[in-house]
């Protein structure tokens, strides 16, 4: 068993990447439905930098439920520790990976041990290190629950209808923008499993690396506008989205789809003459999802691009890589 402290990142106060703080803290206990992960490494994430910054209530939440300080993080790879008596399928010694809590801050990740609900856990691929598996859960999930399949009837905080993913097939054609990202590369590797063709949108020095995973086309938006050389789209998943998002619905065809990955406005008049949906997802931890997901990363199929590491000491300069922007894959944060 461990000892009774470990290190981790904490949050005593919100702000920029100066505020996370390298402290020594309790290690937590495993409650009923969990098990603790001795973590290996961490993947960052938005909702880190989010919660850094002060943005502490999920959608859908009426208020936060957030208290400083506060361990962000939500990826981990890592093996069992310690396992709750209620807990049937893990056992001291599995190497897993998992999305903690989401949606909510409650992932505490950013630490050495972390108490995980053994239903947001899957078996850490053999095949790939602990630092590509830490680089999968949120994002890959992002990816599966947008274009696979949801996997829960939880309702949207978005949007009333419930998320239906186009069906993706060798007929289909798919625009992703942002493609370079934690989302988007696995994105185009999911639909390209499908069949898909698949148009990609990122800075120039994305391109060779997006070839590389699959892409069959290649716009650098930093010289032209994909809106205006594309058209004929069955699906357009927009990874940047927000409040730019709707130039992309004349990209569409009738009957297209538009899923942007952070909402933003669109008037309902617009898309119904264009014969168009705008629909949304919000990333749920699913260990079911993960087991599957971990079988295309055993096999190579899909594969996790890291950007970059930071020792988990090091998670400010880690969130000042991740303020630069241009990411190509996942930031990780590695434990000893």
């Amino acid at each position: 068993m461990p000892t009774h402290t470990m290190r981790a990142i904490r949050l005593h106060e919100h702000g920029g990447p100066e505020v996370l703080r390298y402290d020594e803290v309790p290690v937590p206990e495993p409650k009923p439905g969990e098990v603790l992960v001795r973590v290996h490494a961490v993947g960052v994430n938005p909702p880190d930098w989010y919660l850094r910054d002060g943005y502490t209530t999920m959608p859908g939440e009426t208020e936060s439920t957030v208290s400083l300080p506060v361990i962000p993080g939500t990826d981990v790879s890592g093996v069992v520790e310690a396992v709750a008596p209620d807990v049937e399928g893990f056992a001291v010694g599995d190497e897993v990976f998992g999305l903690l809590r989401f949606p909510s801050f409650h992932g505490s990740a950013y630490a050495e041990y972390v108490a995980a609900p053994a239903s947001d856990l899957a078996r850490k691929p053999a095949g790939i290190d602990h630092v590509h598996a830490a680089g999968a859960p949120m994002a890959g999930l992002t990816a599966w629950q947008f274009l696979i399949e949801v996997g829960h009837d939880h309702p949207s905080p978005f949007q009333e209808a419930r998320h239906r993913p186009t069906a993706l097939d060798a007929d289909t054609t798919v625009l992703i923008n942002g493609a370079a990202g934690g989302v988007g590369h696995f994105a185009l590797q999911l639909a390209k499993g499908k069949g898909a063709r698949v148009i990609t949108v990122a800075s120039g020095a994305h391109e060779r690396f997006l070839s590389e995973l699959g892409a069959d086309e290649f716009i650098d938006y930093t010289k032209s506008r994909p809106e205006e050389l594309v058209h004929d789209i069955d699906l357009v998943l927009d990874t940047v989205g927000g409040p730019h998002s709707s130039r992309f619905l004349h990209t569409l065809k009738r009957g297209g789809a538009l899923f942007p990955v952070f909402p933003g406005e669109f008037d309902d008049d617009e898309t119904a003459k264009l014969g168009v949906t705008v629909s949304v997802a919000q990333v749920r931890s699913n260990g079911t999802q993960l087991a599957e997901l971990g079988r295309l990363l055993d096999a190579g199929t899909v594969r996790v691009a890291i950007d970059s590491t930071f020792a988990l000491a090091d998670a400010r300069a880690a969130h000042e890589r991740a303020a630069r922007g241009h990411i190509q894959g996942k930031i990780v944060l590695t434990v000893a």
